[in-house]
């Protein structure tokens, strides 16, 4: 909790936080951690935050005493409210159970194929959002500022623009701009938008419907989660097809790093764990190490390096890169463990390289919240790679816990992970090991260079500390957050200065979609 030295002046700013994922009622990546650490820093500084989620089955039944809110007409469903389990913070749940409560996962059904009606799932939870944003229920509450985050909430901010109505202020979130909500033209007709929203001006993106793109062109500033990746979006080769339009309202745009919540990240009180242990007491690591070995069926080698990939198996985050290195590491004495969901391609390939290196290599497919703490506490290098990386909690929750990153120097990882070169080097310096290309050569080269430093214990030990010394925590990035609300209700401008360079510093080229492009999910 912050003391009161922290707190905002005057009287407190109302926030609709809308998310289409909050930890622990839904989550399927790291924008679930943000929609619930956030809302909750940002209420332990004085801010009014209700926090806006789908009513998913699994989210209903975690949420645990709902009140509905009568009196609310909306035509696909009702709002229920409630707080979340941890923090207290309340919530508004969308309950809309023709669109929310299905088997399978929030945006695929159980085959991992988009549910092909998500345009109109997520236009209805935006209407729902912009109902109450507008003041439209009877919860005896209005919002100042409307936080959306990520495509799936891309639509409010359209849908207040063209309320013809007094409405609050709206701030958009990227979290990841590959995602993007695209839709074919056909989907336009069920949003009830007038006919000029539908144009390149608007929310038209190469003869679709951007969900995304209607949030950067109607929302009144824009944020993204770290400073590196607010200035790569704004170029052809990070801006899947949007760096034009981004351009255009770098004005607006701010990167702020996300934060850790080391409530629930911090090996000292993590109860997964089989073992706690400290920056300043070690000894319980190696606990964790053996235990994970156990688990997963490795052999319980000696002076071998442990690597964890927690990762989704996608192209974005390098598996097959990391495909191609295993073998390499395996040979050299490392072992690694592997979790996460992605590509079925990638998901067999890891499932192979396992069977043929038993002893070394771990693969658990899915993800489970306890698996990935046990991983991360018993794993002395995590790897965390990315083509293009927004920000990278894993590399944070990775460094709290004393499993060095080996990553590459790329979006936020280049604001939270500092190189520490060779073991022969100044190694007073540094937090984890990062390289440059998106190649095999350099991530086993970042590997070789962790694995030297692990074999100095003494060495090795002063990194560990020094990784699990970085503070993440959400304190200050909640603050940024506040003052940029201040400043879009008519207060002082935001003490920091973290908007990108101004358009003209960045060629004007065509905009095209990027492969990473992903449309809809």
């Amino acid at each position: 909790m912050m003391d009161d030295r922290h707190r905002i002046a005057g009287s407190a700013p109302r926030i609709l936080f809308v998310s289409s994922e909050v930890f622990p009622l839904a989550k399927t990546g790291g924008l679930a951690d943000v929609s619930s650490a956030l809302p909750a820093a940002l209420s332990c500084l004085g801010a009014d935050v209700r926090v806006m989620l789908p009513g998913y089955s699994q989210a209903l039944d975690l949420a645990g005493c709902l009140d509905v809110v009568s009196g609310c007409e909306l035509p696909d469903g009702r709002l229920l409210m409630g707080r979340l389990p941890d923090s207290g913070v309340p919530i508004i749940l969308f309950d809309a159970p023709a669109l929310f409560a299905r088997e399978g996962g929030i945006y695929q059904d159980s085959d991992r194929k988009d549910w092909p009606d998500n345009d109109h799932r997520f236009a209805a939870f935006c209407r729902a959002a912009a109902f109450v944003a507008l003041g439209r229920t009877t919860l005896g509450w209005r919002p100042q500022i409307v936080h959306a985050n990520d495509w799936h909430t891309g639509m409010i901010s359209a849908f207040l623009h063209f309320s013809g109505q007094i409405r609050p202020k709206t701030v958009f979130t990227i979290h990841n701009l590959a995602f993007q909500g695209n839709f074919p033209l056909t989907a336009f007709s069920n949003l009830g938008l007038p006919s000029e929203a539908l144009s390149p001006e608007g929310i038209e993106f190469y003869n679709q419907i951007s969900f995304i793109k209607a949030a950067i062109r109607y929302s009144d500033r824009l944020t993204t989660v770290s400073p590196t990746y607010a200035r790569e979006i704004l170029t052809p080769e990070h801006g899947c097809g949007l760096d034009g339009l981004l351009r255009a309202r770098a004005a607006d745009l701010t990167g702020i790093l996300n934060g850790v919540d080391y409530d629930v990240w911090d090996p000292a009180n993590d109860t997964e764990l089989p073992c706690p242990y400290s920056h300043d007491d070690l000894a319980g690591k190696d606990d964790c190490k053996a235990s994970l070995r156990h688990e997963m069926g490795l052999s319980q080698a000696v002076g071998a390096p442990l690597i964890g990939y927690v990762n989704r198996l996608t192209h974005q985050k390098m598996a097959d890169v990391v495909l191609d290195v295993v073998p390499r590491i395996v040979a050299n004495g490392a072992q690694i463990v592997v979790h996460g969901k992605g590509d079925r391609a990638f998901e067999e390939r890891f499932e192979s390289v396992a069977r043929a290196h038993p002893d070394n290599v771990a693969v658990r497919l899915g993800y489970t919240e306890a698996l990935a703490h046990r991983i991360v506490g018993g794993c002395d290098l995590s790897l965390t790679p990315a083509r293009f990386e927004p920000c990278g909690l894993t590399t944070m929750y990775a460094m709290r816990y004393g499993a060095l990153p080996v990553t590459r120097a790329v979006g936020g990882l280049v604001d939270t992970v500092e190189d520490a070169g060779t073991v022969n080097a100044d190694d007073d310096l540094g937090s984890g090991f990062a390289f440059a290309r998106a190649t095999v050569d350099d991530m086993e080269d970042s590997l070789i260079r962790a694995s030297s430093w692990y074999h100095d214990s003494d060495a090795w030990k002063r990194l560990q500390r020094r990784a699990m010394l970085r503070d993440f925590g959400w304190k200050r990035s909640a603050q940024r957050y506040l003052e940029l609300y201040a400043a879009l209700l008519g207060g002082a401008p935001p003490r920091f200065d973290e908007r990108p360079p101004a358009r003209d510093e960045y060629p004007i080229a065509p905009s095209v979609p990027c492969d990473a492009l992903q449309m809809g999910g």
